[in-house]
């Protein structure tokens, strides 16, 4: 499998937002009840400020989205456009602050290959070229094994994100960043 990377952009947004569903329905249900699973489509999502500032990046199987994310140099931890997080687009210092990994999501069909590991190496070298040397996140609890294997540590206890009466559980880990991602 020939896998390419490019910057996404708005013409994109349908088709992320695929990726972004199947990713929710089908990869969180081995760490939340089915009750959180649907939460987590208020919780998360994609932040369209991402891609208008050319931040999310694609990683493709031909012209398939295998995976995507994206780095943030703005305030706001995680959540999409939909979600009941409230955004926080004040911009971030490289020199002080940690960059934001956010909205990362793998395909169904190609997990285990990769593709997530690849998609944060991304993003981690494009903060780095941003002056960044820290990166934090709000990781899913499915998420969690990954980013603790590509070096991110919790630095809190995991916390809940409140929708209706349902609570999601996140984590926020962080990562000091070299400049080989």
């Amino acid at each position: 499998m020939e896998l390419t990377h490019r910057v996404a952009t708005l013409d994109d947004l349908d088709a992320i937002r695929v990726v972004v569903r199947r990713a929710i329905e089908q990869l969180q249900s081995d760490f939340l009840t089915p009750e959180q699973v649907a939460a987590s489509h208020r919780v998360m999502g994609v932040d369209t400020q991402l891609l208008r500032d050319g931040t999310y990046i694609l990683v493709l199987a031909g012209d398939r989205i295998a995976g995507c994310g994206g780095w943030s140099y703005r305030r706001t931890l995680f959540g999409g456009d939909t979600s009941v997080v409230a955004r926080e687009p004040e911009t971030l210092d490289p020199a002080g602050d940690a960059a934001r990994i956010r909205a990362m999501y793998t395909d169904p069909s190609f997990t285990r290959r990769g593709i997530g590991r690849r998609v944060l190496e991304l993003c981690e070298q494009a903060a780095w070229s941003h002056g960044f040397r820290r990166a934090e996140m709000m990781a899913t609890m499915a998420g969690e094994p990954l980013y603790r294997s590509c070096g991110y540590v919790r630095l809190d206890k995991p916390l809940t994100a409140t929708t209706g009466d349902t609570a999601v559980p996140l984590v926020r880990m962080g990562k000091l960043l070299t400049c080989s991602g």
